[in-house]
């Protein structure tokens, strides 16, 4: 865990100015190649996880989400931080032991969210979903290692597409002390000027969610800090996935090399299965086609 200190000050540095893009990995051997291509961190999905362990989104065990996550750290010398889902656990009491076991694991940044996975109650009461970001501050914030926690508000993904009340979620979570503010699924660049003018701390939007990706120059103008490159596309919550089994849809990310060493420059994302090559860059296909 020598290096852990280090990697969180580099991580928090990140936010501060600029905007950076961070890319979701799902083993090993895609940590290498996103920190060979000059990426400054890293992150794990939740769908990636599963995938790699031949499970369904939403069926990872936090031991096995944080088993995966310490297999990126240990390869890395990128900072990591994990998606950690809803904590795995509907108490805040549940939350803060996973952001304890998390560090633990060598993680410098994790995200929460307010989704409950109960359909028939897919976000938590507004109290409740606070309670549960203040129990991981706290325990984020607890020693001398700052852990990046990021909250996040998930109306947009579970059919309750209502702004005001994901921008009251994301006050209350900043307020709460959560260092990053993510709000996955947002519609447009109005919304994501919204929210990012409705909040003093570094917003992350994710590309690649249900379809919606903008120029990084257009995110960087609506006030965006942090960029992450979505796997839903290989391995996510897709509608028709359990209907047809294991073939999933694989979307080509085109990067151009010099600029994502650069930190995130001319990165960009093209809907086309097959995109063309940008510049000096290359095609970088996350997963083979199933």
């Amino acid at each position: 865990m020598e290096k852990q200190p280090e990697q969180a000050a580099r991580f928090r540095a990140l936010h501060e100015s600029g905007v950076f893009v961070i890319p979701n990995v799902w083993d090993g051997a895609s940590a290498a190649i996103m920190a060979r291509l000059g990426f400054k961190a890293l992150a794990t999905s939740s769908a990636a996880c599963a995938a790699t362990l031949g499970k369904l989104d939403g069926e990872v065990t936090r031991e096995d989400a944080l088993l995966h996550a310490q297999l990126i750290v240990s390869v890395s010398e990128c900072p990591v931080a994990a998606d950690l889902e809803n904590g795995f656990g509907h108490a805040p009491e549940t939350v803060a032991e996973t952001i304890r076991l998390a560090i633990a694991t060598g993680l410098v940044g994790g995200s929460i969210e307010d989704a409950s996975g109960d359909p028939r109650a897919p976000i938590y009461e507004f109290d409740h979903a606070v309670e549960r970001v203040t129990a991981a501050v706290e325990e984020a914030h607890r020693g001398r290692l700052h852990f990046v926690l990021t909250a996040r508000a998930e109306n947009f993904l579970h059919g309750r597409p209502d702004l005001d009340d994901t921008v009251r979620r994301l006050q209350a979570f900043e307020s709460a002390g959560a260092d990053v503010l993510f709000a996955p699924g947002l519609p447009d660049l109005a919304a994501v000027r919204a929210v990012c003018s409705a909040l003093k701390k570094p917003v992350n939007f994710m590309i690649g969610m249900g379809g919606t990706s903008f120029a990084v120059a257009d995110l960087a103008a609506a006030g965006v800090r942090r960029i992450s490159l979505s796997s839903r596309g290989t391995c996510g919550r897709h509608p028709d996935r359990r209907r047809s089994g294991a073939r999933w849809q694989v979307p080509r990310l085109r990067m151009a090399q010099p600029a994502a060493k650069a930190g995130h420059g001319a990165v960009a994302f093209g809907r086309s299965p097959l995109g063309k090559l940008h510049g000096r860059g290359r095609i970088v296909r996350p997963f083979l086609d199933l």
